[in-house]
Order: structure tokens, then C-alpha cells, then sequence
């Protein structure tokens, strides 16, 4: 049954508002803490039990960091490492272009530079050479270090780690495995074959962060005093929201303390980032992932590949606000290629349909840099599974994005393994292929069966799920903060989402070229602000615009607001329905 009779809203979705179930937990909750009531549904939502909300509230790192040692090949991997450093050998980072991998090759230079060590980076090019190890590459690192350590990648590249004639390699990954392990002195990754799969949620950065402490553990019993790794956290932070990893448990604690460690401003390449993308308030989850992430992909995607990890192990200011500068720059080149390749993606997929199993766009020439963002829109407009595809002579190289439930990497890793790909892989909710443009067809044919197994498209592409209904004088500063305390919010664990019911609109203009802020309220209370991104790339937009005195149901994301030191309560629009 839809929410408030919403069937077809004004961007077309029906609306789904919380099950009986979960209001009956929720009550349940208020009854037992007399906490806020929209603080005990959000609890209820994510699944907090009654007796476990006050540890849910408190995360405490020391009580949800497993054991780094619960991971095959730790021992080693740390051993290695501490040896390495014993020794003052030299070590090269191999890291992929991405957010995980550039703050885990930050991670890694931060603490080998505290131990006095200066080590080699290595990010290859997206275009050129494509994700992970190559054969070159590692033949050339091996041939001027002792210890190559690859990170965010290397779990399927048995060839380019033979490759590697004379060095020790040590993999820190959290890609699917494969049946067989590349020979090396260790793979560490919760996601290989042989793991039990309770820590398959972490990122590459917080693998890396496991094997430091590991390394912490090892120096104290020798006596030693290594790195403060606490005031790397923001770091881990950082890699878990952009890599879109769920923030529940012990990933949760890890953004929730790498966020106080960032508004600390220690580290100058994370407080040029944030100056450049003006960011006021402090930071929260939505900044990592839609602020900082992209800015330091953007070199990955269209720039020097290895640009956004060398400013966040940058620690001269001057230098890390021009790496900033640039990478702004780049960005914004980034969003005018993705405008363009999303156009045509999305009339590709609207043309082959977008209610099936898997929605998929291939192109000519479509840049590989933007292939993923753009399969993550089409995943957020359809609710399935997305690969965008840029095909070049007799190949294409896509990259897909999964929604809840249904694992994407496996399913392209099995795909490979039957011939229909040349090469792919990735974890549940992204991977990136490379597939011959003869096979294509057949291959996304043979994906989207295999998705269609794990209930993909089952669900119904037009759904706005809501937390319940808010009235404008009930939306403070004062209810936002004691929502915020079941936060960070994120994948896996979604910020609330209100209705405003029967609103007036007293303000409506567009704000740039598709964005619409407006002002509403119920005609006898306060008002509140709304911004609305994209509101006039569909019908939304120009609807508000013209109300005509109507009254709407609004749909959206409460915020704090900041700005010339006021702070107030904002919503973020997300939908609406004339009432």
C-alpha cells in the first residue's frame, strides 16, 4: 500500500512508507529509552535491538576492531613489512586510481615516513594500462625495490606479481577472489575463497589500517613505539563512504572517529580538499562521499592517475592546496564528459528498457573514466543493477554498480570464468570488465540471467522509501542532532527520509542551471528551506515553480544548514506529489 495514496509521484515513484513491524519496534524502543520518537525509527529501521541501542548510540573502535590476525596471511603480510623497515629496504606501493586505493597508499606512505622510511608510489593509468598490477610495471618496480605491497588491488594478478623478478610482494586487497592465489608472501583479504566472510565488508584502506595494527602490535611487544594510528582514521574514513561500504558495525565505529579526526584539520591534504570544495560545517559522511571522494577520483578518472593519493600524503600545505586546485579543475572537466556519455547511456537503456534484471549502455568512445559514475546513476534511477560500457576497436571496458542484495562482482567474476568476458571482477556492489565487442550482447544477456537469480529487478524501480511524517515546527536543530547520533549515515544504513504533508510552497527559483530552492511551510507554523538538486532535469522543477497557490506533499532529507554563521534546518528535496 503506497504512503499517504502517492502512487506516481512528480519524478514518478511510488511512495513506501515503514512496515508495520518496524513501528512496532520503534515503539517498543521509545518505551524502553523515552528517546526521541524519529531517533527510535531510524534505530528501528537499521535493525538496532532494544537492549543493544545504547552501545549503538556509543560505538566504541576498541569494542568492534576485530582481531587483525582473524585474517589469513596477517602474520605474514605485518611480518614482512616490519622486516622490510628493520632492514631500511625499499618499497614501492602499487595502488589503484580510486578513492580506496589512494588513501590506502596514503596510509601506508604516512606510516612508513613516521618510521623513516621514503617509499615509491605507483598508481597506473586507467586508460592506458587499466586496473591492478601489470607485468611491465611490476618487473620495473622489482627491479629497484625489495618490497612491493599492493594495495586495492593485486588478488587475481598472478601473472604481473610473477612478474615481479627479485622482490618480496605482499597483497592488501578486498576484491573477490579467485580459486587461486597469485604465489606471494601473503594475500590479505577478507574476500578471498578460503575466509569465513564476516569482514568482507571492509575497504582496502581498512585492511590496511587491520595490517597496521597488527605492525602496532608486533612493535610494542618488541619493545618499540610505532605510528598514532588513530590520527589516520580520517584516512579510513574517507576510503569506506566513497567505496560505498556498508556502515554498519566495525565500519561504522571507523567513520564515526575518522570524522572527529578530520575536523581536527591535521592533515594538509584533506584541508586543501575541503577548502577547495568549500566546505563550512563540519564534515559528515555526505561531504566524504559527495564533496572530497570525487574531487580525489577525478584524477584517476581524467587526470594524472596518481594525483588524489599524493595529496593525501602530502604534508606541505602550499603544495597540497595546488594538487587541490587541480584536482577541482579536473573535476569539473569530469562532470561535463559524464553529462554527456549519461544523455546517451540513458536513452540506450530506456530504449532497450528499464525494468529487467539488469540495465546496461554501451557506447563508442564513451570515456573510462565516467563509465562508473554513470552506471551508478542508472542504479539509483531504476533500482537494478547497471553496467556502462565504453567500447574502442574490438574491446569495451565498463564498470557496474549493484543495489542491495544482489552481488555484482561475483556474478561478473563467473562471467569471466565462462569465456564471455576477457577479464572482470570487484566485490558486491561494483566491478568493473573488459569484454569483446563481438561477445557483448551475449555476455550482458548471460549477466543479466545470472543477477536475475539473486532477485534482481524484483523490486519496484519507482519506490521512495520514508522513515514517517514530520511537521515543519517538529523539524530543529535540536531533532536533527539526536538523529545524527544513530549516524554516520550512509550505504547500508540510510539517513532518515520525511513527508511534509499539505504543504504551501511561499518561494520557489531555480538555483543554476537544474537545481530549484524553495521555501514552504504549513500556513500556520514556521517554514523551512529546500534545495533540490537536478529538480528540472525531469518535470519537478518547473512544477513547484508553478504552484499556483496548490499544495504538495514533500519528500526529502533533513540537513544542517550553515551559512553566514546561522544555522538552520534544511531540507534536501527529493520528491514530491501534488496533494
Amino acid at each position: 500500500m503506497s504512503y499517504l495514496g502517492v502512487e506516481k509521484s512528480l519524478s514518478g515513484r511510488r511512495w513506501v512508507g515503514p512496515g508495520v513491524a518496524i513501528e512496532r519496534h520503534a515503539e517498543a524502543i521509545f518505551q524502553a529509552t523515552q528517546l526521541a520518537l524519529p531517533l527510535c525509527a531510524t534505530l528501528a529501521r537499521l535493525g538496532v535491538a532494544v537492549e543493544e541501542v545504547e552501545q549503538f548510540l556509543d560505538p566504541k573502535l576498541r569494542d568492534l576492531l576485530p582481531d587483525p590476525r582473524s585474517i589469513r596471511d596477517m602474520d605474514k603480510a605485518a611480518a614482512r613489512v616490519l622486516q622490510a623497515v628493520e632492514r631500511r629496504e625499499k618499497i614501492a606501493i602499487f595502488a589503484d586510481y580510486d578513492v580506496d586505493g589512494g588513501t590506502s597508499a596514503a596510509l601506508l606512505i604516512d606510516w612508513l615516513r613516521q618510521l623513516g622510511l621514503q617509499s615509491t608510489l605507483y598508481v597506473p593509468d586507467r586508460i592506458d594500462e587499466g586496473y591492478g598490477p601489470n607485468e611491465e610495471a611490476m618487473a620495473d618496480l622489482a627491479a629497484k625495490h625489495d618490497l612491493i605491497i599492493c594495495v586495492d588491488c593485486g588478488t587475481q594478478s598472478h601473472g604481473p606479481i610473477a612478474a615481479a623478478v627479485g622482490a618480496d610482494v605482499v597483497v592488501l586487497d578486498h576484491h573477490l577472489g579467485g580459486e587461486t592465489l597469485p604465489e606471494c608472501v601473503a594475500v590479505v583479504n577478507p574476500n578471498r575463497q578460503d575466509e569465513t566472510g564476516d569482514l568482507a565488508h571492509l575497504c582496502a584502506a581498512a585492511v590496511v589500517f587491520l595490517m597496521l595494527v597488527e605492525c602496532g602490535r608486533l612493535l610494542r611487544e618488541a619493545g618499540k613505539k610505532g605510528p598514532d594510528l588513530m590520527a589516520m582514521l580520517d584516512l579510513v574514513a574517507l576510503a569506506t563512504v566513497a567505496d560505498v561500504a556498508p556502515l554498519r558495525g566495525v565500519n561504522r565505529a571507523l567513520v564515526r572517529q575518522g570524522l572527529k579526526v578530520m575536523a581536527q584539520r591535521n592533515r594538509p591534504g584533506l584541508v586543501a580538499l575541503s577548502d577547495v570544495g568549500r566546505l563550512e560545517s563540519q564534515p559528515n559522511s555526505y561531504h566524504l562521499g559527495f564533496v572530497l571522494g570525487p574531487r580525489i577520483n577525478a584524477g584517476g578518472r581524467i587526470g594524472r592517475a596518481d594525483l588524489g593519493a599524493r595529496l593525501l600524503a602530502e604534508t606541505d600545505i602550499h603544495a597540497a592546496k595546488a594538487m587541490a586546485e587541480q584536482l577541482d579543475h579536473l573535476n569539473t572537466e569530469r562532470r561535463e564528459v559524464e553529462a554527456s556519455v549519461r544523455a546517451a547511456a540513458l536513452a540506450q537503456a530506456e530504449e532497450r528498457g528499464l525494468d529487467a534484471p539488469l540495465v546496461w549502455a554501451a557506447g563508442e568512445g564513451w570515456h573510462p573514466g565516467v563509465v562508473g559514475i554513470v552506471a551508478s546513476r542508472l542504479k539509483e534511477l531504476t533500482n537494478r543493477p547497471s553496467i556502462v560500457i565504453g567500447l574502442d576497436g574490438d574491446e569495451g571496458k565498463g564498470s557496474g554498480r549493484s543495489v542491495s542484495g544482489v552481488d555484482l562482482g561475483a556474478s561478473i567474476q563467473r562471467l569471466a570464468s565462462e569465456g564471455l568476458l576477457i577479464k572482470g571482477g570487484g566485490h558486491k556492489m561494483a566491478a568493473g570488465l573488459t569484454v569483446a565487442r563481438d561477445q557483448l550482447e551475449p555476455a550482458m544477456a548471460r549477466l543479466a540471467e545470472l543477477l536475475a537469480k539473486q532477485g534482481a529487478g524484483e523490486g519496484g524501480a519507482a519506490d521512495l522509501i520514508l522513515d514517517g511524517m514530520l511537521m515543519p515546527g517538529a523539524a530543529s536543530i535540536e531533532l536533527l542532532e539526536k538523529i545524527e547520533q544513530a549516524g554516520p549515515f550512509g550505504a547500508g544504513a540510510p539517513s532518515p527520509r520525511y513527508v511534509f504533508a499539505v504543504m504551501m510552497i511561499h518561494f520557489a527559483k531555480r538555483v543554476g542551471e537544474s537545481h530549484l530552492k524553495i521555501s514552504f511551510g504549513d500556513g500556520q507554523g514556521p517554514r523551512i528551506d529546500a534545495i533540490c538538486f537536478g529538480a528540472f532535469d525531469g518535470d519537478m522543477g518547473q512544477t513547484l515553480m508553478d504552484h499556483k497557490g496548490a499544495r504538495f506533499h514533500l519528500a526529502g532529507r533533513l540537513e544542517l544548514n550553515e551559512w553566514g554563521g546561522r544555522r538552520s534546518v534544511q531540507l534536501r528535496l527529493e520528491d514530491a506529489a501534488p496533494v
